[in-house]
């Protein structure tokens, strides 16, 4: 097929993520949609992808999303006439310990109350739905009828064959060189065959979507993991409608495979790959074999399913996947430029996701606004620093296997730390912190007191820094505590229109004498918060926003694009975070520490508290103006 010279959206990726979008692209009535493959659809991780149509999630919506994708699947071979081998046996998730069952009810818990059914088992439920199972030391499980599995080739297949029939193009063997960016937008992607121009581009790559994105000064972060799996032979009496199992206490998952038995794992340490790049060969292919490394979830899985003894191993696959800092996905447009979005980064469940994962994403991409909260996958909580390949590299030996690791609350990760820290990190230490982890700041979660060491127990019950933190409470409230907050995000906005700006965007008025600080939320054109944060005025043509960690990119890109959206305003942003170190005093003795070591007058009379009456007064008669008069 010839390359066309435009298209309205161009896609980069013919894994399910990608052919997903160009499917519900059309379905909203975008067709102009061009979709490049670098060789075959399927070719980079979906292919060998294990099938799991799991539907619980860790959030309501990426639940709503999951649930959807059972649903398209389920309906997808009908709309197309091509065979997907969607299968809806449900699943099973069995606890060997009380920790894992509170785990596993507490999830169920949340999943019932939007909806979606889920069955508490016993241990004897449990083996009348898996008979091959050894349940001898299991405590409890649950069941989630409306979960299944599919083939991942065929569903993809379907999904490009349904964009087809509403008008997308769908190209192989073109591969994409780099994205092309104009004055901060992708206007299209040269490729091997010539160069499109675009309206939109896609990155959907998987693996190969971290360099593409650093060609062009995007950061998407992700790393490609080893990912096993054994295949037996054909085990005779193996019911064809076992529903897919989890024993996550084991690292291991099953599910059966045209009268076989299919086993994979997410083991604690993971092996990372493609630190020297991928082979531009790439199609289709398998990693070398490491018993070694896989033996010991094998021989686990013997005793928990004693048939694997006997049964015979057809295949011993390994294959690469990649995965997040954080073990979620990212969708949605990029900070840096204008235009280019991503689906990308599936952490092992991109056939659970991708059917939800391309509804948004098209819905965004013909909105220009995601269509419900996906904070949580969205790509603008990326930090910069995340790209760096070291950081990955370590961070991934860990992110495979907290997928069915215990998911503890408050639990902090173990490896890439260190990152960023902060001016006081030696001597946060050398008091006592427990050391936390938010956006790559070594912060102080909560101190030890004197004799305890500073570590997290993990538990779904009272926490073990409770005590300690209850201490830190109180001297707050009755005395005075120092809080380094230098992880803080601050962004330095300077120029004649400075103030101009930011009114337009805050609630507040932030034309305010120098030295005072508003308080004050970001809205968009629906009225939604978009930011909540602090606007300083330091000088007549100079403010500091101070926002969270966490939402240092997604902030930033909202002031910069209110920015473009202002060509003739004479203002500049400049992120001075990691420049900056932030310390905030607190408690009601803290004007008589600060006097003491500056010797100013800090009384109430020369630095009330709260603004003044008349202050008040306006800024409330301006909130009260229509909008228009406002600006």
């Amino acid at each position: 097929m010839a390359l066309p010279a435009h298209a309205n959206v161009v896609i980069v990726g013919g894994g399910i993520a990608g052919c997903s979008i160009a499917y519900h692209l059309t379905r909203i009535g975008i067709t102009d949609v061009v979709l490049l493959e670098r060789k075959q659809l399927t070719c980079g991780t979906t292919w060998h992808a294990a099938g799991l149509v799991g539907q619980l999630r860790a959030t309501r919506n990426l639940t709503e999303l999951a649930k959807y994708t059972a649903d398209l699947y389920h309906s997808l071979e009908a709309e197309t006439g091509q065979a997907t081998g969607f299968k809806q046996n449900g699943s099973v998730s069995v606890a060997k310990t009380l920790a894992r069952l509170e785990e596993l009810q507490r999830g169920a818990s949340m999943g019932k109350t939007f909806g979606l059914r889920i069955d508490e088992l016993t241990p004897g439920e449990i083996k009348e739905r898996w008979p091959l199972l050894e349940v001898g030391d299991v405590v409890g499980g649950i069941f989630l009828p409306g979960d299944g599995q599919t083939n991942p080739i065929d569903t993809t297949q379907a999904l490009a064959k349904g964009a087809r029939q509403r008008g997308a193009r769908i190209i192989e063997n073109t591969r994409v060189e780099r994205i092309r960016v104009e004055n901060g937008r992708a206007v299209g992607v040269e490729t091997a065959a010539g160069y499109i121009a675009a309206d939109t581009v896609v990155l959907c790559a998987g693996m190969w979507s971290h360099r593409l994105a650093a060609d062009v000064n995007v950061a998407v972060p992700l790393h490609a993991a080893e990912h096993f799996y054994i295949v037996t032979e054909p085990i005779d009496g193996l019911p064809g409608n076992l529903p897919v199992l989890r024993v996550q206490d084991e690292c291991a998952y099953y599910k059966e495979d045209a009268g076989k038995l299919l086993m994979g794992c997410f083991e604690p340490v993971a092996k990372p790959w493609g630190m020297q790049g991928i082979p531009e060969s790439f199609c289709f292919d398998s990693l070398p074999e490491d018993y070694d490394h896989f033996e010991p979830i094998l021989e686990a899985a013997v005793r928990r399913v004693p048939a694997l003894a006997t049964a015979g191993i057809a295949l011993f696959f390994n294959g690469p996947e990649s995965f997040t800092p954080d073990d979620r996905y990212y969708i949605g447009e990029t900070p840096e430029v204008r235009d280019l979005f991503v689906a990308t980064g599936f952490n092992s469940v991109g056939i659970a996701a991708s059917g939800g994962v391309g509804k948004v994403v098209a819905d965004w991409i013909r909105d220009r606004r995601p269509p419900m909260d996906l904070a949580d996958v969205d790509v603008r909580r990326i930090v910069p620093f995340q790209a760096n390949k070291r950081y990955l590299h370590d961070r991934t030996t860990e992110t495979l296997g907290l997928l069915y690791a215990m998911h503890w609350p408050y639990y902090q990760y173990a490896t890439a730390r260190g990152a960023r820290r902060t001016p006081l990190h030696d001597r946060l230490l050398a008091a006592g912190a427990c050391m936390g982890e938010t956006a790559g700041w070594e912060r102080p979660n909560w101190y030890s007191t004197p004799g305890s060491t500073p570590r997290y127990d993990y538990s779904y019950g009272r926490q073990n820094w409770f005590d300690a933190c209850r201490e830190e409470c109180l001297a707050v409230r009755d005395a005075v505590a120092l809080f380094d907050q230098t992880c803080f995000a601050k962004f330095v906005v300077q120029g004649r229109d400075a103030c101009a700006v930011l009114n337009r965007l805050s609630t507040s008025n932030v034309d305010v004498p120098p030295g005072r600080i508003v308080y004050t939320q970001w809205l968009n054109d629906r009225a939604g918060i978009e930011a909540d944060l602090t606007i300083t005025r330091l000088a007549e043509r100079e403010y500091m926003v101070v926002t969270s960690a966490i939402c240092q990119t997604r902030d930033l890109a909202w002031l910069r694009r209110a920015l473009e959206a202002q060509p003739d305003a004479h203002c500049t942003v400049t992120d001075v975070t990691s420049g900056i170190a932030m310390l905030g005093v607190m408690g009601p003795r803290s004007r008589e520490l600060l006097q003491t070591v500056s010797g100013a007058d800090l009384s109430n009379e020369t630095h009330p508290f709260r603004p003044l009456a008349r202050d008040r007064d306006r800024l409330c008669a301006r909130a009260c103006q229509p909008h228009h008069l406002r600006r």
